[in-house]
Order: structure tokens, then sequence, then C-alpha cells
């Protein structure tokens, strides 16, 4: 069966993803964890360095201004699952609407970001990348943020790494990833909707239900 947009929002619904050994393998394989990682929108943590770079960065914050780039900077390094028809699909899915962005930017530098996949009010992280210090995490904090002004019930890790257990993820079992999964498709929520997201406000909004 060959992979395409469809396919690949199908697979998300119940609860598999798509990965390549390497970037220069044509094949496609489909993933189902026996146990899954996820970002309890509640319980992301931000240490006080982190907190601290926030304020005092003069990064820059966005969404989707650059979702090949990120997507790009993801699959720069010497082992990526991300092939060419795996990029190509999820570049198609952003353009649909069903893909996004975050980015953090050093002047007109993109230095960091995550994306991932959105159906209803679930998000699918997929992977993130950081060209300068906790770039990354700064990444995250402010997608955390917005998930949880916008409704999201869902942010899905695929797996838990150590990185991602520092920040507050999860490790679930299959199960109870599938009841979330369930719940999480069949709400709305708006990931584009237009936001304040001030570093300080962030850590409040954060740190408040953490």
């Amino acid at each position: 069966m060959s992979l395409s947009p469809e396919l690949l929002l199908h697979a998300y619904s119940i609860g598999i993803f798509p990965m390549a050994e390497h970037r220069d393998d044509p094949e496609v394989f489909w993933v189902d964890p026996k146990r899954r990682g996820v970002f309890p929108l509640g319980e992301f943590h931000i240490s006080r360095s982190l907190a601290r770079r926030l304020r005092r960065s003069s990064y820059r914050a966005s969404i989707d201004q650059n979702f090949t780039g990120v997507l790009d900077g993801c699959a720069d390094r010497a082992d990526t699952w991300i092939n060419e028809e795996i990029r190509a699909h999820y570049i198609t899915l952003h353009k649909r609407g069903h893909a996004h962005s975050q980015e953090i930017w050093d002047g007109d530098t993109l230095v960091g970001g995550v994306y991932g996949v959105i159906l209803g009010a679930a998000f699918f992280g997929e992977s993130m990348f950081s060209r300068r210090t906790d770039a990354s995490k700064m990444a995250l904090a402010y997608l955390v943020d917005r998930l949880k002004q916008t409704g999201f019930r869902l942010f899905d890790t695929q797996f838990l790494t150590p990185h991602l257990a520092s920040l507050g993820a999860k490790e679930i079992t299959r199960a109870a990833y599938h009841h979330q999964l369930e719940v999480a498709i069949n709400n709305d929520a708006d990931f584009c909707a237009a936001l304040e997201q001030h570093p300080q406000g962030v850590i409040q909004r954060i740190t408040q239900t953490s």
C-alpha cells in the first residue's frame, strides 16, 4: 500500500505512525508502541534556567512561518527516520492545515523548532531540533502554552526519552493512549488561533497549573 496524506491521517486516528530506517531508505514501516509517550498539558516543567532564558532571550517565537525549515532541521542529523516520501507528505499535510510547526528565531535565523500533525484536539508531535542552547525546549514551552490555550486534549510524543521526561512527559499504556486519543480526535481545537505569547505570560500560564 502506497503512502498518502489520507493514509497518514487515518493512521494517526487509530494510533500508529510511519517511520523509515534512514533518510535514503524508500521503505516506510508503521509503529504502534506498547507504551506511549505523552505530555500532560498541565505538567510541563519549566526549569529555572529555561525560565530565565525565556525571559532574557531576544529570540522570537512563531508558528507556521517556516514549516519546511523546521522539518528539514529535524532531518538534519546523522541518523533520521524522515525519508523523502515522508517529507513530501508532511509538507502536503501542512498545506492542507493538518501539520504545523512552532519556530524559534534568532533574528532572521531559524534556530529551533518542533512540528507535528493535528486531528481534532490531538497534536501528534513528530520531531524537534535545536541549533542554539535550549532552543528546542523553548519551542516546546511555546507549543504547550498554545495547545493549552486553544483547546487541545492530547499532546502525543510517540516515545518517552529522558530529555522529554525531564520536561514533564510521561509514558502510558497503549490502552490508556487509545482512550485519550478517542476523546481528543472527537473534540475541536484551533491551533492557529491568534494569541499573545509573551515569554512571561507563557511562563506564568504553564507554572500556574503545573
